[in-house]
């Protein structure tokens, strides 16, 4: 029985040694971070080796759909709207997808992005955007695949894939210039309700000056001619906070008011009993 027991132990011992072993992949993930202007971009996937073999024509045929690396699909994030052979592309995550030919290649950019490959079944539906790039020879020759961002300015940049000798480069367009000329004119027109207004809230959530918060809460107001009700409460509060309880009844008066008008029963109740203890009501 001991025998038995000390046999058991030491299988056991083996099959958790070898769970424990990790083998290089021969395939190797790759996760690129990349800013253009100001939009952030991931790029995920996947790198084989050449190790000998033909590649385009012969382990990646031409004029058919290749995932574009290896295992799973060949993934790209924007954090902005951006631009790809004319065709405007929202912010998300997309699937590379390839055709490669002789002469040039169209990328595909797929908003089904969590297949093992390609598709079992190709969806035109499901392609945000489309473009023919050439392929162009190179007189190196790289072992890896690998896909790269070339060329970088503020408002694009170059998508570059390459591999053996071979090198495909997809221009991307970015809103640089729209992101930018946005942020300055927000900043320049000065702040806005919403500024005004949370930073009022902090302050007096935060027992900051309450006189400062009172301040910018009366500027907001003046910037949101249609304030909604519980925008209108902390108006109420903040006012009490800094003394002035004429000011926070009237604002505890509108709150309540609204917040009937909406049909927000906890709000009512709150604005009742604030006003009870007022001596408003």
């Amino acid at each position: 029985m001991k025998k038995i027991l000390m046999l058991f132990a030491a299988m056991t011992f083996t099959i958790g040694l070898q769970a424990q072993i990790q083998t290089p992949q021969p395939s190797p993930f790759q996760k690129t971070e990349q800013k253009v202007g100001l939009t952030d971009v991931t790029l995920e996937y996947s790198r084989p080796s050449m190790r000998g073999r033909a590649l385009y024509g012969d382990l990646v045929p031409f004029d058919k759909i290749w995932r574009t690396g290896a295992n799973m699909n060949t993934k790209i994030t924007f954090s902005d709207e951006v631009e790809i052979g004319g065709t405007a592309l929202k912010a998300g995550t997309y699937a590379i997808f390839t055709k490669p030919g002789a002469s040039n290649w169209e990328v595909y950019f797929y908003t089904d992005s969590n297949n093992w490959g390609e598709p079992s079944e190709w969806d035109d539906s499901k392609v945000a955007a489309k473009v023919t790039v050439p392929a162009q020879p190179m007189t190196m020759e790289v072992e890896t695949f690998t896909i790269s961002f070339d060329d970088l300015k503020n408002d694009s940049a170059i998508l570059g894939i390459v591999w053996g000798k071979t090198y495909v480069g997809v221009p991307i367009k970015f809103i640089t210039d729209k992101i930018m000329s946005s942020a300055i004119e927000r900043v320049m027109n000065g702040p806005t309700f919403t500024d005004y207004y949370a930073a009022a809230v902090y302050y007096f959530q935060a027992d900051k000056d309450i006189k400062q918060a009172k301040e910018w809460m009366d500027k907001a107001m003046e910037l949101n001619k249609k304030p909604a009700f519980y925008q209108v409460r902390q108006k109420a509060l903040i006012y009490a906070k800094a003394g002035d309880k004429k000011g926070a009844i009237a604002a505890a008066k509108e709150s309540l008011r609204l917040s009937k008008e909406a049909g927000n029963d906890d709000y009512v109740a709150l604005n009742t009993k604030t006003l009870k203890e007022w001596g408003a009501m």
